[in-house]
């Protein structure tokens, strides 16, 4: 795309990322033209981030636009394309864009056969669906995926909202959301897990305890990988292992235990296989966390 190709977008669901997105590329001089919205939170959405665009039905989001972003839920994008083919809506040389990190181009595979050309751009960032996410989009890794003519697109698209692209090939899509969901949403459950046995402790916002160590270990994850591994595991330290098993056992939250059990026996792994402990001490170490140490 050049600074002279003015586009109009339609946004089928005003959700998080379809608002924002929308936003940035009105703010580029592209014309919105229209979205869909159905809850309270959406039409909020619509007329913080979209002034002034029409609500409108799906059938006229399609017609009336050259771009259409699919922003809905990655379980419904199929449908709601296959619904829109069904009707006759899509046009030849119409732009059909889905933002889920998980799919590749099949969901947008009727779109494709009445001529639409279909691309799959994931911004690889939580999304409030406020004003703060325009700025982060700047530097943002987008996961672009395209048939090979229309790639460029994809990635024109990309740059012109400040975000960086990468190609992602179609079958390698899940895996990649995969990475992203196991290394940001787990992480949230796993930080949570340990700001709870702090808060059963009776300590006071635990988050801030744990930030500087957090922050570290997140730090250092990115740069070296687990060259920075510390702890009993890669110490070979099996009785402090023991010693946290029955404190966690008294605070009788399952579910940390079970996860504390299970992240000793895939560190213990790894850092066998890494040369950071001896085979017999990861054994060790796995027979006690998984129950197996008579």
């Amino acid at each position: 795309m050049n600074g002279a190709t003015r586009l109009g977008i339609g946004v089928i669901g005003a959700g998080r990322v379809g608002t924002v997105l929308a936003n940035a590329l009105r703010s580029l001089g592209h014309a919105v033209v229209g979205v869909t919205a159905v809850s309270n939170a959406s039409l909020e959405r619509v007329e913080l981030l979209l002034p002034g665009v029409e609500v409108l039905t799906t059938e006229e989001v399609v017609r009336r636009a050259e771009v259409v972003l699919v922003t809905v839920p990655d379980d419904v994008i199929a449908d709601v394309v296959a619904g829109a083919a069904r009707l006759g809506l899509w046009q030849v040389g119409q732009l059909v864009i889905h933002t889920s990190g998980v799919h590749g181009l099949d969901v947008l595979e009727p779109a494709r056969a009445a001529g639409a050309l279909p691309l799959a751009i994931h911004p690889a960032m939580t999304f409030t669906g406020t004003s703060l996410d325009l700025a982060r989009l700047s530097g943002c890794p987008f996961a672009v995926t395209a048939p090979a003519p229309y790639l460029p697109i994809a990635q024109a698209l990309v740059v012109e909202m400040g975000g960086e692209p990468f190609v992602v090939a179609p079958a390698d899509r899940a895996a990649y959301h995969a990475a992203l969901t196991h290394g940001a949403n787990h992480l949230v459950t796993l930080v949570t897990q340990a700001q709870r046995v702090l808060a059963a402790m009776g300590v006071d916002n635990p988050g801030r305890l744990l930030a500087p160590l957090v922050h570290a270990a997140l730090e250092g994850a990115l740069a070296d990988g687990e060259a920075h591994l510390t702890g009993p595991v890669v110490r070979g330290d099996v009785g402090t292992i023991r010693a946290h098993l029955a404190a966690l056992e008294e605070i009788r939250e399952d579910d940390i235990t079970a996860g504390y059990r299970a992240m000793c026996a895939f560190t213990a792994r790894r850092a066998a296989e890494n040369g950071r402990i001896p085979a017999a001490t990861a054994r060790e170490i796995i027979e006690l966390v998984e129950g197996s140490d008579g």
